[in-house]
C-alpha cells in the first residue's frame, strides 16, 4: 500500500489534470463581440435578437447575407446593420440601393460625405456608427481636427467653409430642428439644390440606421474601444 503522502499528491494531480490551462477559455464566446455585455445581448449577433440562419432566409435575405460576409464589402459584417436588416428583408435590396448610391454614386466628396455621416452618428450619440466611421474619415482625408470639432461639440469657426456647413447643417437639423435661412442659402450656395438634398438624404439614412442600432443596443465588437464621450 502506498505512503498517505504520495496517495495525497496523486489525487492532487488528478484534479490538476481536469482543470483548464492558465489563460484557456472556459466558455465559449464570439471571436467578434466584447464580453462585457448586457443580458439581453445575444453573444452571436451583438444585439437584442439573434442572428437568424442563413438556411431560414428568403432569397434577399440570403443575399444581404452573402454580401455582408463578403471582404471587404461592409465595414461590420453581419455583427452590424447588416445583421439586423435580416429582420426586414424586403425592404433591405432597397435600403442597400440608397446607402450604396448616396455614399458612392451621389458625387458627394468623400471628405464631405464622411463629414455628413459623423456629425449624423454625433448627434445621434450612436457609438458604433461613429467607431465605424472616424478611421474612414482619416482615410477619406477628415483632418483630425475637424473630427474633434464633431466629436466634442465645438465651435465650427476657423474651418473650412464646406466642412463647417456640413457641420452646421447637421446640427441644426438634429439638435435643433431648424435650419436657418442662413445656413440653407450657405448649403446650397456651397453645393447646389440637388447635392443639397443628397447630403440630407444621406444623413437621414444614417440617422435611420442610428435608430435601430439604438434600439437592439448594439454592442461593439471585441478590441473596439469607445471612442465618443458620452456619459
Amino acid at each position: 500500500m502506498q505512503p498517505i503522502h504520495v496517495r495525497f499528491m496523486i489525487a492532487a494531480a488528478a484534479i490538476l489534470l481536469t482543470l483548464p490551462a492558465a489563460g484557456a477559455e472556459t466558455s465559449k464566446s464570439s471571436p467578434a463581440i466584447g464580453k462585457n455585455m448586457p443580458s439581453d445581448i445575444d453573444a452571436k449577433s451583438g444585439f437584442r435578437l439573434p442572428l437568424p440562419s442563413r438556411d431560414e432566409l428568403d432569397e434577399a435575405g440570403k443575399k444581404t447575407y452573402d454580401r455582408a460576409n463578403a471582404p471587404g464589402a461592409s465595414l461590420a459584417g453581419l455583427q452590424g446593420p447588416a445583421g439586423i436588416q435580416l429582420y426586414s428583408t424586403k425592404t433591405t435590396p432597397h435600403l442597400q440601393a440608397l446607402n450604396r448610391y448616396l455614399r458612392f454614386e451621389a458625387g458627394i466628396e468623400p471628405r464631405i460625405r464622411e463629414i455628413a455621416i459623423l456629425t449624423t452618428a454625433r448627434e445621434m450619440d450612436s457609438q458604433f456608427e461613429w467607431v465605424a466611421h472616424e478611421a474612414e474619415a482619416l482615410k477619406d482625408g477628415v483632418p483630425q481636427d475637424v473630427i474633434d470639432v464633431i466629436k466634442f461639440r465645438k465651435p465650427t469657426t476657423g474651418l473650412a467653409e464646406a466642412d463647417a456647413a456640413v457641420i452646421d447643417l447637421g446640427r441644426q437639423i438634429w439638435r435643433d430642428h431648424r435650419v436657418t435661412s442662413e445656413t440653407f442659402a450657405k448649403v446650397k450656395a456651397l453645393f447646389g439644390p440637388h447635392k443639397l438634398v443628397d447630403l440630407v438624404l444621406l444623413m437621414g439614412n444614417y440617422a435611420g440606421t442610428a435608430a435601430l442600432l439604438t434600439t437592439v443596443d448594439m454592442q461593439l465588437h471585441a478590441g473596439k474601444k469607445p471612442l465618443l464621450p458620452i456619459p
